[in-house]
């Protein structure tokens, strides 16, 4: 429990019981890993002692029937036809397997942003390396006032070499939405493709990949805001790209083809021996999570954006600081620019001290980034069902005792 007693902790969110959080800890940092609820958990622990049970039937001889269920709630959760989409381990790995299998030549530039995640970063550079390719990076600003701007940044960076370009539907650091429907459709019209990181979008975003305009590649995490396990995320490939797809692991499914599945299906639904439950587990965690609430996952959503706008509101009333971004490009995450006192303050190492102090003092799970350049410091704030208003009110608190 916290060690300030002078300041109560929290109450606890009616749906706070369904997951399996520690009940000592202020978690608002959903964002990073999410979290999966009890009754997902119990449904993944269940197909997992079936296939310790009998790993040849469950593995091999009846893995389609397990897979394909999930496959089909996913398609009808995000908009797709069913043969445009394989699991894969997280979103960096559907990144790789797009960036190992796109077409480059020396020379031909691949674009990203200044506000894109390290690790997919660093696949990008790699990539680059390996073909003599060569990395642009589009600067966005940050805060801004109108998403317009992100649309302009980026096409200020193309020149007539770039090939593909890495844009986040969600940033992770800043928390915002980027207008990724008018930066595909800018970028198709001068013959750009678009490799959409998805990573926080599902479950926080509505999909519908029959809408037009349509990337060429998609990848979002499925154990975040969808809250199925860990291990659980998706690959969406435009038709016209599937042939030359590749997973980052090749295993049998490149000369195994199997009845009424694509080639492109084959190379990704086995990768090598796996524990496939998490993906088996996504069509479960779908429908468990669009039951929470009468309105099913369009009142989750709005429930959760109204929570993190309110709470980014009071959080820059009390910081005294501005909105870094407006409203509308807001969704279960928000970033807010720590106070001026503790700007300026020298990196201590993988987490920041006062992130740890947070932890320690508080048991408040949230984290800091440094956005910007020059970089300034901000704390991220997640809002999901078992979050409540009270849980950034004790945030508040607690910031002030770093100050």
């Amino acid at each position: 429990m916290p060690k300030n007693p002078a300041v109560p902790p929290p109450a606890h969110s009616p749906f706070r019981d369904k997951w399996k959080l520690d009940p000592g800890v202020v978690f608002l940092n959903h964002g990073s890993f999410g979290a999966c609820p009890a009754a997902i958990l119990d449904f993944q622990s269940e197909l997992r002692r079936q296939m310790e049970a009998e790993p040849v039937q469950f593995l091999w001889r009846r893995y389609e029937e397990r897979l394909e269920p999930s496959r089909a709630e996913l398609a009808r959760f995000i908009g797709a036809r069913q043969q445009d989409i394989v699991f894969v381990g997280n979103a960096t790995a559907g990144i790789n397997a797009v960036l190992r299998s796109f077409p480059l030549e020396r020379g031909d530039e691949l674009l990203t942003t200044s506000l894109d995640y390290n690790a997919c970063r660093n696949a990008l550079v790699e990539i680059a390396r390996q073909r003599g390719a060569v990395v642009c990076v589009a600067s966005l600003p940050f805060p801004l006032q109108h998403p317009g701007e992100i649309v302009q940044a980026v096409l200020r960076t193309l020149t007539p070499r770039t090939k593909l370009a890495m844009i986040d539907h969600v940033t992770s650091d800043s928390g915002m939405i980027l207008p990724v429907a008018d930066i595909i459709r800018a970028l198709a019209e001068r013959g750009v493709e678009t490799l959409v990181d998805g990573a926080h979008a599902p479950g926080m975003v509505d999909l519908d990949f029959t809408r037009e305009p349509r990337p060429a590649f998609y990848t979002g995490n499925l154990h975040k805001w969808v809250c199925a396990p860990k291990g659980a995320a998706f690959l969406w490939v435009r038709e016209d790209f599937q042939a030359e797809m590749q997973p980052a692991v090749i295993s049998h499914g490149n000369n195994r083809p199997r009845a009424g599945y694509t080639p492109f299906q084959d190379r990704f639904d086995w990768q090598g021996t796996i524990d496939p439950t998490a993906w088996f587990s996504v069509g479960e965690a779908i429908r468990w999570m669009g039951a929470l609430l009468p309105g099913g996952w369009r009142e989750l959503r709005e429930h959760n954006r109204a929570l993190a706008v309110e709470a980014r509101r009071h959080l820059c009333s009390r910081f005294q600081v501005g909105a870094a971004c407006p409203e509308s490009m807001l969704g279960c995450l928000a970033a807010v620019q720590l106070p001026s006192t503790i700007q300026g303050r020298p990196r201590g190492g993988k987490i920041d001290s006062e992130q740890l102090d947070l932890y320690d003092r508080w048991r408040i799970e949230v984290p800091f980034s440094r956005i910007g350049t020059p970089p300034v410091r901000h704390l991220r704030v997640s809002a999901q069902i078992y979050n409540t208003k009270q849980d950034y009110e004790y945030l508040c608190n607690a910031v002030a005792s770093l100050v």
